[in-house]
């Protein structure tokens, strides 16, 4: 048997029928003699491009372990359920376990994080007032960043180039040109 990992998108308005389509497709797998390696619901992404005026999906994981047959059933299976909207089936070496990068965190993760967090409020005093100093420094580049070449931050009041007082100077010559032929 060969290996496989199978993601595929369902339609947004079909996500509260994901388990049943997932327990439904893990059935085909397995009655055949197959093995599912791995499970991962990664949950509504935004899609990039919008398929068939859709501008999310629900999105599902499964690493697999299964025949030809049982792999064209559940292609079957795919083609002619409209919630699905797209799949795609990557061949593998090996079976994979892992958790995947894209997966949901748990909530383990987040009660480790937030005891991460106030760990940091305790010593964040100093923190802070250096990050203060860092947003003004932030806040001094974007505005010299908008400042027009050849102008220091105390010219920026007259916000005036070199080279727009040579086109001020030249424009004041040819008012003088003009008003010279409107004479004549």
């Amino acid at each position: 048997m060969r290996h496989y990992e199978v993601v595929f998108l369902i339609h947004p308005d079909q996500s509260e029928q994901v388990p049943a389509m997932v327990e439904r497709y893990e059935a085909i797998v397995t009655s055949s003699g197959g093995n599912i390696h791995r499970s991962e619901d990664w949950g509504r992404r935004q899609l990039t491009h919008t398929i068939n005026k859709v501008h999310k999906a629900h999105y599902y994981l499964i690493n697999i372990e299964c025949n030809k047959a049982a792999l064209e059933e559940l292609l079957n299976a795919f083609k002619f359920n409209d919630a699905v909207l797209r799949h795609l089936v990557i061949k593998r070496d090996e079976s994979i376990t892992d958790t995947s990068p894209l997966s949901k965190p748990d909530d383990s993760d987040e009660s480790n994080s937030s005891e991460a967090k106030e760990t940091e409020s305790d010593s964040g005093e100093a923190k802070e007032t250096e990050s203060d100093s860092s947003d003004s420094k932030e806040n001094e580049s974007e505005s010299s960043s908008l400042q027009p070449e050849g102008t220091t931050k105390d010219d920026n009041d007259l916000a005036l180039t070199d080279t727009d007082s040579v086109d001020h100077a030249d424009a004041s010559s040819s008012d003088e040109l003009d008003n010279d032929t409107v004479a004549s």
